[in-house]
């Protein structure tokens, strides 16, 4: 019995032990922060509190339970600070450049369209359906809008989307492959329609400033500018025929913005856009634009008989001077070559140790400057007055041929 005491005794010893040396280690480790704690609690219920003035702090104030609600540090504007200004005193601090884009794009953007097509066809799996978009512009307040042949080629549907995001749906009531022209017919109120307005693509000279607008990879109304490249390029058409006169520019032009217009810098049409040269099927820095000159040639036929028939010289491809066009290329078998036309010939030079440089004799190739004793200067010149002419007719061409003018008579053919 006195062991079993003297074990129990010894156990409540060793425990006392153990807390005492316990509360020893926590009075040395924590006892310094516990005392700064307790002053600072003390000091905080001692000090008066600063009052608040929420007249400071605009939109501040105590609480519905009457208690004051910690105020967010608000950012406080620079003295140096402008408010926002209206449109037209922004306009008065732009350089004349941006000013002129800017003025541009307000005219002209209203105008523009998205078009979306839908086909359908037989695929892999079945019936399919394809879409595809493209720009167009109002030109006018009947309805017309016009567009590229290929935006709209096959499609079984075809919706324009105005500049207030109403889309409706469009007929196609006049197209013209050779051009790459489409027209479309709209069933909206006179008050949504904002018709373009036309230029002159004759008065078109190499590096002035241009603008693009359309909807490229969808993206509405986007302007694009940059200047004009180069004049009376050539460029295959969906049929396979050969669009002369087109304008070459630099502006950013993507999928999307086939069919959009070209504007001057007064926001004139002066071209509608329809192709781009580029390896990866975006942007490279070269586009092509076919004139207005060219479209409004033919616009009334397309809106009135929905298809153009016109003459054709069967030339390929021109070369401007200023005093006429040298005929650097015609189409086989065509109306000029029939009639004894002379385009450039290839000549061959030797240069010796085997080397041959070939090159175009600018020399032997016929000088257009007349068609019907009218005086023609241009390609857009030329094509007016040979499209006034149906297929089967005899015109007489003007052309400079060693020096000395003669007429040769052609018998057009239909393009």
């Amino acid at each position: 019995m006195d062991d079993r005491n003297g074990s129990v005794l010894r156990t409540v010893a060793a425990h006392a032990l153990t807390a005492a040396v316990t509360l020893g280690l926590v009075a040395a480790f924590f006892g310094p922060r516990l005392a700064l704690r307790g002053q600072a609690t003390k000091s905080a219920r001692t000090e008066p509190v600063p009052e608040v003035s929420y007249a400071q702090f605009p939109g501040a104030g105590p609480d519905d339970r009457g208690s004051s609600r910690d105020v967010p540090p608000l950012p406080i504007p620079e003295a140096n600070a402008q408010p926002p200004g209206k449109p037209e005193d922004i306009l008065k601090e732009l350089d004349p450049e941006e000013r002129n884009n800017v003025q541009v794009y307000a005219t002209v953007n209203k105008s523009v369209v998205n078009i979306t097509t839908e086909s359908e066809g037989v695929g892999f799996f079945g019936d399919e359906t394809s879409s595809g978009s493209g720009s167009g512009f109002v030109i006018d307040r009947q309805g017309h809008v016009m567009t590229n042949f290929h935006v709209i080629q096959g499609a079984g549907a075809v919706r324009v989307t105005l500049f207030d995001g109403s889309t409706h749906p469009a007929k196609v009531i006049g197209q013209d492959a050779s051009n790459d022209v489409a027209i479309l017919l709209v069933n909206v109120p006179k008050d949504k329609l904002f018709p373009v307005t036309f230029g002159d693509s004759s008065r078109v000279l190499v590096g002035q400033k241009i603008m693009a607008l359309g909807n490229p990879f969808g993206l509405e109304r986007t302007l694009t500018t940059g200047i004009v490249s180069s004049l009376d390029r050539s460029l295959k058409a969906k049929n396979g025929r050969m669009i002369k006169g087109i304008i070459q520019t630099d502006a950013a032009i993507n999928p999307g913005n086939s069919g959009g217009p070209l504007l001057n810098a007064r926001g004139q049409v002066i071209g509608m856009n329809t192709a781009i040269v580029s390896q990866v099927g975006q942007s490279a820095g070269i586009s092509f634009a076919v004139p207005i000159n060219a479209i409004t040639r033919i616009l009334k036929a397309l809106i009135e008989d929905g298809r153009v028939i016109r003459g054709d010289l069967g030339i390929a491809r021109v070369y401007a001077t200023g005093e006429g066009l040298l005929v650097m290329q015609l189409v086989q078998g065509g109306p000029a070559e029939e009639a004894g036309i002379q385009p450039a010939q290839v000549r061959q030079e030797r240069l010796g140790m085997g080397f041959v440089r070939r090159y175009l004799d600018t020399d032997s190739a016929d000088l257009i400057v007349a068609i019907e004793h009218r005086r023609v200067r241009t390609v857009d010149e030329l094509l007016n007055e040979v499209e006034k002419n149906r297929p089967g007719t005899a015109v007489r061409v003007t052309v400079v041929r060693d020096g000395k003018p003669m007429d040769i008579s052609v018998t057009l053919g239909e393009s």
